[in-house]
């Protein structure tokens, strides 16, 4: 008959399969064992039934297949490998794990996290603010959270974006640069629990940005600052503040508190003070640049009566502009005045330092480090508002002497390239520039404690220069960019001691150092119709301006150098900066 194929397979030793049929056994004894029924005649067992490609007894039993629905990734890490360590803990999205690689801070995602920051409150604010605004968001820390009651809740979100406003409004109102407003805007958000913020800065417009989740809708916020005001007792108030915010977690209702106070503050000095300033600080430019004490009275007069005109066109409401041209007219009047009358007073000396009272150095100088630091819109709009202002200047400056020209076109004596020239005192110039500096501080509204520092200061930038222009026969810009940068390294040094802004350290000593003979050289020369000369002379009045400007900035960033910045906790690493873009 037929024989069934299954049947047909045969072990190793020549029996049957059992599956397959039945077969003749052995006992322990040697005997035969009984003959098993056949498979129709009995009930076969689970063991028995078993499929045609199971292996025969006495061979080992292969690796169950895997199941279909539990299929592994082509990308599997294979046996015999090593897989690498997991990570410690699992942190937010948003917070920098564990680990740190060696070098600075990655182009790429390291495998075992970016490093973490060592953002302690030992360094100052504006340090630790700044490091983590230079920071792309996903590396940012996340805020310190405290633990609360169930119950309890965190401030408001509403709340917080209006105080941080609040803050920023005053700061950039007051002359703050962009990069120190969005820093303290940034640590007000960050002390009150809000991680994922982003304020922005431009020169008439604050606006921060709050998103709860990546699923949430933002939440923004915005300010317009209208009017600006020069009072830094306040600013250094709000630097104070900001630090109290930041260093020792006061409350919300505190720092509101805190900052109605700021608001409902009087000045330190009183209007008549202000004027009174402006007179001495006129007096004592027309003395650094060779005038004596008649010259000294007479630029007195001109720019206190220059300041009081600016006073009534701004309470009339008219823009600033009219105002700076009112303010100049008066000593260019006065000194052409001497000049018509033939006195032997130098009537040069007595416009200069009129001029010195009414260029925009402070603007300048915030124009110039918004620049540097990235933020092009504001240091645009800064610098046209310098550009105003200095036109402005020159329509009230150039009005008067043209007037004068007209009348008498020899004035000689108004020509002030010799006696500008040759005038060089050290001890009396010294004392000038210091007074010249203690003047700018009261009009600054400064602070009685910083007064002392910043005339000081003033005085070591006149003495650099002299030393540098007059005895080492080096050019004028470089020796104010040099003088520019000890003020700004001395400013960033006091103002870290003091854990406040450097604004106050560093505007009234740079006074000393403003071009206003230069730009009055090129104001006359356009009056009397030399227009090349008149060109190179404010060619070199603005190159004088961008050199104090940058020599304040750069004067910053060295003391920076010197400073314990918050950074990555490696060795090696410190404060990041911007990319260079090649002008991409």
């Amino acid at each position: 008959m037929a024989s069934d194929p299954q049947r047909g397979q045969r072990s190793t030793n020549g029996t049957p399969h059992p599956q397959n049929g039945y077969h003749r056994g052995r006992n322990s004894n040697g005997g035969n064992a009984p003959a098993e029924p056949p498979d129709e005649d009995r009930k076969p067992t689970s063991d028995e039934v078993r499929s045609a490609f199971t292996p025969p007894l006495g061979v080992p039993q292969p690796p169950l297949p895997e199941d279909e629905s539990s299929t592994t990734s082509e990308f599997a890490l294979p046996e015999g490998l090593r897989p690498e360590a997991p990570a410690e803990q699992e942190g937010s999205a948003f917070a920098p794990p564990g680990g740190a690689p060696t070098g600075g801070f990655p182009a790429f995602t390291p495998p075992h996290g970016i490093p973490v920051l060592s953002l302690t409150k030992e360094a100052p604010w504006q340090d630790r603010m700044r490091t983590m605004l230079r920071m792309p968001i996903h590396e940012r820390p996340t805020p310190e959270r405290t633990e609360r009651p169930d119950d309890e809740t965190g401030p408001a979100v509403p709340r917080v974006l209006d105080l941080t406003l609040r803050i920023g409004e005053i700061l950039l109102a007051g002359g703050e640069g962009a990069e120190d407003v969005e820093a303290a805007m940034f640590g007000v958000a960050h002390a009150y629990g809000l991680e994922r913020v982003e304020p922005t800065v431009t020169f008439t417009l604050l606006s921060i940005s709050y998103q709860p989740s990546l699923v949430d809708d933002p939440v923004t916020a915005s300010r317009t600052v209208r009017r600006r005001g020069v009072d830094y007792t306040r600013l250094s108030a709000v630097f104070r503040l900001v630090d109290d915010i930041t260093s020792e977690g006061i409350t919300l209702e505190e720092a509101y508190r805190g900052l109605a106070e700021i608001r409902r503050n009087r000045h330190p000095f009183p209007t008549w003070a202000l004027t009174l300033a402006s007179g001495l600080l006129s007096g004592g430019a027309s003395i650094l640049v060779g005038g004596g004490l008649l010259v000294f009275v007479a630029a007195a007069v001109g720019s206190m009566l220059g300041d009081r005109l600016a006073w009534l066109a701004s309470g009339r409401g008219l823009p600033e502009f009219y105002q700076f041209v009112v303010a100049a007219m008066p000593p260019a009047a006065i000194g052409v005045a001497f000049g018509l009358a033939h006195a032997n007073v130098q009537a040069s000396a007595v416009i200069t330092g009129g001029l010195f009272a009414l260029i925009p150095g402070r603007a300048l100088v915030a124009g110039v480090q918004d620049g540097l630091t990235g933020y092009y819109i504001t240091a645009a709009a800064r610098l046209l508002e310098v550009v105003y202002l200095i036109v402005g200047i020159v329509v009230g400056v150039l009005g008067i002497l043209y007037i004068g020209l007209q009348l008498d076109p020899g004035l000689k004596r108004l020509n002030p390239e010799q006696a500008l020239h040759v005038y060089n005192e050290p001890l009396v110039q010294t004392g000038a520039s210091m007074l010249l500096a203690l003047a700018f501080c009261v009009l600054l509204q400064q602070e009685r404690h910083t007064v002392a520092f910043a005339t000081i200061n003033g005085g070591v930038a006149w003495v650099v220069y002299g030393a540098l222009a007059n005895v080492a026969g080096l050019n004028a810009v470089p020796s104010t960019a040099i003088s520019a940068g000890l003020v700004g390294l001395f400013g960033q040094l006091l103002s870290r001691y003091r854990y406040a802004s450097a604004l106050p350290y560093v505007t009234a000593a740079i006074g000393p150092l403003l071009p206003g003979s230069a730009t009055y050289f090129g104001l006359l020369n356009f009056a009397q119709g030399n227009l090349l000369d008149g060109i190179a002379s404010l060619i070199k009045a603005a190159s004088l301006a961008l050199a104090i400007a940058v020599g304040v900035n750069l004067g910053s960033e060295v003391a920076r150098l010197f400073l314990r910045a918050p950074g990555p906790e490696m060795p090696g690493a410190g404060r990041r900066a911007a990319k260079r873009t090649r002008g991409f």
